[in-house]
């Protein structure tokens, strides 16, 4: 449709890749050198981090698989497409990340707690977190200029907008980068505390803390996904954008009914009853309903259209003005 149908889901196709791919490429590069780091210093802290690096890792091979899988056509067993199978792989990263890293981390940081660890070889710490930050700075750094740039077309907050996108790709890129750069910054500071008061319960905390960090992010994912699996109601803007359009076309006199839902990225089902233009015969109006539809399905957005025919008693939908906007 018109901009807030793409923009609501920006393009998911060669950016959102992008973001994946230098997403993995980043974790893979800091998981390894997190636990080379953890092996040789048993920093608490490190092995939560390497925990998380890894869990990411293996995220975003999800995350391609649902880029791949959710692009796929409509075909005779799926009318409406393969879009939500997005979500369902998204879902599937979103429980990676709380098992093999919130969960991991924090046993490991209770652990500790009651442990007696020395510490040491506190800069081969400090120039992995280092090298940790730049990686994962550039990663973020990359799904920020996407969600960015998105967000600017729908007149969104970037956070807003990464929120209520039904890009899950760019969300979880967004999150989970977002995450590990504040959890870099706990894990410092843990082994900063660990080193200044040759104390390790700093350090377990910080294990613990990053433990909790990743446990509230996937939930968020996995709520947002759930939601668009269950059918994710459009936004005020959005119903707006798509209303105005509609009563552009030269055919519609007046719209009566409208529900638009997403079935995947960028991808909406629309249902609408209209009142034509004219006074039509009935099988004129068969066919003038049929092109129009054919209309709208040629445009990237919409999945599939229907459209029925409005009866004169039924109030008149309008475009609803939007405070702040």
């Amino acid at each position: 449709m018109s901009t807030d149908v793409g923009t609501q889901a920006e393009s998911p196709g060669t950016e959102s890749l992008r973001t994946v791919l230098i997403a993995f490429a980043a974790n893979v590069a800091i998981a390894i050198a997190k636990t080379v780091a953890a092996l040789i210093t048993s920093s608490a802290s490190m092995v939560a981090e390497a925990a998380h690096s890894w869990a990411d890792a293996g995220n975003e091979i999800f995350l391609m698989i649902a880029d791949r899988k959710g692009s796929r056509h409509r075909d005779a067993s799926h009318p409406l497409g393969y879009g939500r199978d997005s979500y369902v792989w998204s879902m599937f990263a979103a429980f990676g990340l709380f098992t093999a890293g919130a969960v991991v981390s924090i046993m490991h940081g209770v652990q500790e707690l009651s442990g007696d660890e020395p510490g040491g070889h506190y800069l081969i710490n400090y120039i992995v977190l280092g090298i940790a930050f730049v990686l994962e700075g550039t990663s973020f750094l990359q799904a920020f200029r996407q969600a960015r740039g998105s967000a600017r077309q729908t007149g969104d907050g970037t956070l807003e907008f990464v929120l209520s996108t039904s890009n899950p790709t760019l969300r979880a890129v967004f999150f989970e980068d977002s995450a590990a750069m504040i959890g870099l910054v706990i894990a410092g500071t843990g082994i900063a505390v660990h080193q200044i008061t040759g104390s390790h319960i700093a350090d377990a905390i910080g294990s613990i803390l990053i433990g909790i960090l990743l446990a509230v992010v996937a939930i968020v994912l996995i709520n947002r996904n759930r939601k668009f699996l269950l059918g994710e109601a459009i936004s005020p803007e959005l119903k707006n954008a798509i209303l105005t359009e509609l009563l552009s076309h030269h055919d519609i006199d007046r719209i009566t009914y409208l529900h638009v839902e997403f079935v995947g990225p960028s991808r909406v089902f629309l249902v609408a009853a209209v009142d034509l233009a004219g006074n039509l015969r009935e099988d004129d109006l068969s066919i003038h309903l049929r092109r129009i539809e054919h209309e709208l399905e040629e445009r990237d957005a919409v999945e599939e259209a229907v459209l029925t025919l409005a009866t004169k008693d039924e109030t008149s939908l309008t475009v609803t003005a939007q405070a702040g906007r």
